[in-house]
């Protein structure tokens, strides 16, 4: 087992999870560095590679690690969490026990997807998972995805394993999200972006959120705004921001993300079957709203 961290991480803050630039059909590593450090700059927290956000399920190993090499060092020192998934437990831990050996802040961890296991099994899954890491762990409960649901019981359970320190929160369970904050042991991240603020003004750490890729410097402003108690002026920055986050996820993730990115000139507007371009009609949409909340 790897050594046990003496140091708490702090998952509190804006964290994007970035998208995959793509050109011809390969990782643009040169977008990527440069989306990094102008995210860096506007004050993110820190970075997830290879979450859904960035089609990881569609890059194989050697242009995952390439991707976090590319981000962390482009990162600004910020740190970086990577994404993983999988449903065979022996080859996910070997995978586990080679992401521990890059300098992350973390490894980000959802549930076994497709053989929907019963609880004992997900408590047997994510704490194998972090017996085999030397990084802490966010579990990233997700059943729409999965198609497995982390009950309450089975969260507070596994809050106790000295490496698993904060879930990416899209359960869809409020109650379920008050009772991990009251509890107090793992960071609530909400990655649902419609719910940033009442998962933070209730207590949550932060988010882990890809509307953050545009509008960033708001989205920061929000998050510092509520860990200062100060309500009303938070509110007054999150509600413009509302239907951008509609839009963003009017169609499959991160579709109309890059299609908004591409504007901008930040990369190509490509994606890896079986995801698809968004509709020009909401690209459109996206550009005119994008360039309302811009200005001053």
């Amino acid at each position: 087992m790897p050594q046990q961290q003496t140091t708490s991480p702090d998952f509190s803050g804006l964290w994007i999870p970035l998208v995959t630039p793509f050109r011809d059909g390969a990782v643009d590593h040169a977008a990527l560095a440069t989306l990094t450090r102008r995210l860096a700059a506007d004050g993110v927290a820190g970075f997830v590679v290879c979450g859904s956000t960035g089609e990881a399920a569609a890059l194989d190993e050697a242009e995952q690690l390439a991707s976090l090499d590319t981000v962390l060092a482009a990162a600004s020192g910020l740190p970086v969490v990577m994404g993983l998934s999988g449903y065979h437990l022996g080859k996910t831990t070997a995978w586990v026990r080679k992401l521990s050996e890059q300098p992350l802040a973390g490894l980000l961890v959802p549930a076994p997807h497709y053989i929907r296991p019963s609880q004992a099994g997900l408590l047997e899954w994510f704490r194998a998972i972090a017996d085999a890491s030397a990084v802490p762990v966010l579990i990233y409960d997700i059943p729409y995805r999965t198609g497995a649901t982390l009950s309450r019981e089975t969260l507070l359970a596994l809050a106790a394993h000295p490496r698993i320190r904060g879930i990416k929160d899209c359960g869809g369970d409020m109650a379920k999200t008050r009772a991990l904050i009251a509890d107090g042991r793992l960071q609530v991240l909400s990655g649902e972006d419609h719910q940033v603020f009442s998962t933070v003004a209730e207590g949550g750490a932060g988010a882990i959120a890809a509307s953050g890729h545009v509008q960033t410097k708001r989205f920061v402003q929000v998050l510092r705004l509520l860990a200062d108690n100060r309500l009303a002026e938070a509110r007054a920055e999150w509600q413009p921001l509302q239907p951008l986050i509609e839009m963003l996820f009017a169609e499959p993730n991160p579709g109309p993300l890059k299609a908004l990115l591409a504007h901008g000139g930040a990369m190509r507007d490509e994606l890896r079957s079986p995801m698809t371009r968004a509709s020009e009609g909401l690209r459109e949409r996206l550009v005119a709203l994008d360039a309302r909340l811009s200005r001053p």
